[in-house]
C-alpha cells in the first residue's frame, strides 16, 4: 500500500524520483526502492516525504478504495502525460477523501445519481436538444431562472464535482470519469466561473444524452447545445433579446452574463442557435471578439467562480453528530489540527488555506 501511494503522491506532485529525492536529501534511487516496496522509510524520512509532496503522512496508508474508470479529457486537451497523471492523481486523492467521510455516516448522505427518465429515448437534430435541458429543468425543479449555483445543484444529484488547480494549463478543458460508479466531473479551480459552468453542463450533457443521439448527431456538439440550454434556456433567451435581432451590444451581452453566468461568445452563439442573429452577424461579431482579444478574456470583471460547499457541509455534519473527532475532520481537509481549530471557530476562515 505505502509503495503505490508514495507513488501517485510523486506523480500527483509532478516531481521525477530525483527531485523527490533531492528535496528529502535521499538519492533517487533509494526513493524507487520505496516505490518498489523493497523497504519501507524511517518515521523522520517519511515525514519529509510527506512535506515534499504536500500530503499528510496518514495519506500513505490510507485504504486503496477507488475504482476509476472511464476516464475521458475533453476536446482541448493536450498536456503532457506527466501533467496529466499529476491531475488524475489529485481528483484520486480528492475522491477517497470523499468517500472514506461518507462511510462514517450511518447511511450515506449522498444522493445516488440516476440518468433522467424525462427524455425521449432518441433525439434526432440538434433543436430536440432545447427540449431535453427544458426537460430536465422541469425534473429537477428548477424553472426557467438563472442558476446560482451549478456545482452544488449537481451534487445534490450524485454527481461528483471536484475543482484542481490547473495552474497555466490552458490546453485542460475538463474531465470526466466514473468513480465506483459514480459520476466524476473535473473543472480548473482557477477557471473564470463562466468556462466553469459551460463545462459542468457539458459534461451533464454527455451523462444525460449518453445513447440518445442519433448516429447523425455530433456528440460534442450536441453536449454544447445542451449546455448552453441548461444554462440560459430557450424562453429565457427570448424574453431578454426578442425573437430577432440585427445587431446586440457588448454591454448588453456583459449584462447577460452577469446574470446567467455564461460567457458573452457562447451567449452570442445561442442567439444564433435560436435564429436570433443570422449567421453572417455571428460571424462578423465574433471576428471583432478575436480582433479585441476577447475570445480569451472577456471585458469586465471575471464571473465568479464554483464553490464546493458539499464536502465541508458533510465534515461539519459529521463532526455535530459525533461520527468523527476534530483530527479526522482536519486530516480529511489536508490541514493542520491547530489551523481546523481556528476554521472550526470561525477565526481568520477566509485566510486560512487547505485542500
Amino acid at each position: 500500500m505505502f509503495a503505490k501511494r508514495l507513488t501517485n503522491a510523486r506523480k500527483a506532485a509532478g516531481l521525477s524520483l530525483r527531485e523527490v529525492g533531492t528535496q528529502v536529501g535521499l538519492s533517487h534511487a533509494a526513493i524507487k526502492k520505496y516505490e518498489d516496496g523493497k523497504v519501507l522509510p524511517s518515521s523522520d524520512v517519511l515525514l519529509k516525504l510527506a512535506r515534499t509532496l504536500k500530503v499528510r503522512s496518514e495519506y500513505f496508508f490510507r485504504p486503496d478504495t477507488i475504482d476509476l474508470t472511464g476516464l475521458e479529457y475533453r476536446k482541448k486537451c493536450s498536456l503532457p502525460k506527466k501533467r496529466l497523471a499529476a491531475i488524475t492523481q489529485e481528483v484520486v486523492d480528492q475522491i477517497e477523501r470523499r468517500l472514506e467521510l461518507e462511510s462514517f455516516f450511518p447511511t450515506t448522505p449522498v444522493k445516488p445519481f440516476v440518468q433522467s427518465q424525462s427524455l425521449v429515448a432518441e433525439f434526432s437534430t440538434f433543436d430536440s436538444i432545447e427540449f431535453a435541458a427544458e426537460a430536465l429543468r422541469k425534473e429537477w425543479n428548477i424553472g426557467l431562472n438563472p442558476i446560482p449555483d451549478i456545482t452544488d445543484l449537481l451534487e445534490s444529484h450524485g454527481i461528483r464535482v471536484f475543482l484542481v488547480d490547473t495552474n497555466s494549463d490552458a490546453k485542460f478543458d475538463g474531465l470526466a470519469a466514473t468513480a465506483n460508479g459514480m459520476p466524476v466531473i473535473v473543472v480548473g479551480g482557477n477557471w473564470p466561473g463562466d468556462r466553469q459552468r459551460l463545462t459542468l453542463a457539458h459534461e451533464l450533457g454527455h451523462l444525460m444524452l449518453r445513447g440518445r443521439l442519433q448516429t447523425t448527431l455530433d456528440e460534442e456538439k450536441a453536449c454544447h447545445r445542451f449546455a448552453g440550454a441548461f444554462l440560459f434556456p430557450r424562453c429565457s433567451v427570448l424574453q431578454e433579446l426578442g425573437t430577432r435581432r440585427t445587431s446586440i451590444e457588448p454591454k448588453e451581452l456583459a449584462l447577460l452574463k452577469e446574470e446567467f453566468g455564461l460567457s458573452m461568445s457562447a451567449t452570442l452563439y445561442r442567439a444564433k442557435d435560436l435564429g436570433i442573429i443570422s449567421q453572417e452577424y455571428h460571424k462578423r461579431t465574433m471576428i471583432k471578439f478575436r480582433m479585441l482579444g476577447w475570445h480569451r478574456v472577456e471585458p469586465g470583471p471575471p464571473y465568479p467562480s464554483e464553490k464546493t460547499h458539499v464536502f465541508e457541509q458533510h465534515i461539519f455534519h459529521a463532526l455535530g453528530e459525533g461520527y468523527i473527532g476534530e483530527a479526522k475532520a482536519a486530516e480529511l481537509l489536508g490541514m493542520p489540527l491547530i489551523n481546523f481549530r481556528r476554521f472550526r471557530a470561525l477565526e481568520g476562515i477566509h485566510a486560512i488555506p487547505h485542500q
